[in-house]
């Protein structure tokens, strides 16, 4: 099934977005085994994680429209949003994967949220640290995940957050409650 999923990626993404997605899923697995996470479900989510990275604006608000998605606000003005949301639904109806694990953690990998599984944590560090990565903090957040995966989520936040606030973008409510959760502890 795997081969499977590859073959379907490559016709989705160009050779650069697979080669991520790879990437990803290689880091899912390795964090997994640090963490005591099913390796297998973290490798799939890492690699169908992007599936609908590449989609055209057309094509992701059709998925919305088909599947009764309904974006709020800051996700109708964040396009980079669009493709966790549309790919949720593509793994879900389109390749039939019913695993709620799975289908949480592409959802949410972009934004996080309060309450995440095991597994989503998971795929959102490696989206960030996998090896083709190289923006600025990211051996820091590295060498976080190898420490303590709380301690990385809580800096990948901070990252994330700063980040948008610098660039007067609107910070998902998700990713400010999951900032929230992680920091006072889960209380």
């Amino acid at each position: 099934m795997i081969e499977k999923y590859k073959e379907i990626l490559k016709g989705r993404l160009n050779e650069k977005r697979y080669y991520h997605s790879l990437c990803v899923a290689d880091e899912a697995v390795r964090l997994a085994e640090k963490y005591g996470a099913d390796k297998e479900k973290c490798y799939l989510a890492g690699l169908l994680h992007d599936i609908t990275k590449n989609a055209s604006d057309e094509e992701h608000l059709k998925i919305f429209e088909t599947f009764g998605i309904m974006l709020n606000c800051t996700e109708k003005n964040a396009k980079k949003l669009w493709h966790a949301i549309s790919g949720e639904a593509y793994l879900k109806y389109v390749l039939g994967i019913n695993d709620e694990e799975i289908l949480d953690a592409v959802r949410y990998h972009t934004t996080a949220k309060a309450d995440m599984s095991l597994t989503s944590k998971i795929l959102y560090l490696a989206d960030f640290t996998s090896s083709d990565r190289d923006y600025d903090d990211v051996d820091e957040i590295r060498r976080l995940v190898d420490i303590s995966l709380n301690d990385a989520f809580i800096y990948a936040l901070k990252f994330s957050i700063t980040d948008l606030v610098n660039m007067e973008k609107a910070v998902h409510i998700d990713t400010v409650s999951a900032y929230n959760e992680a920091v006072l502890g889960g209380k």
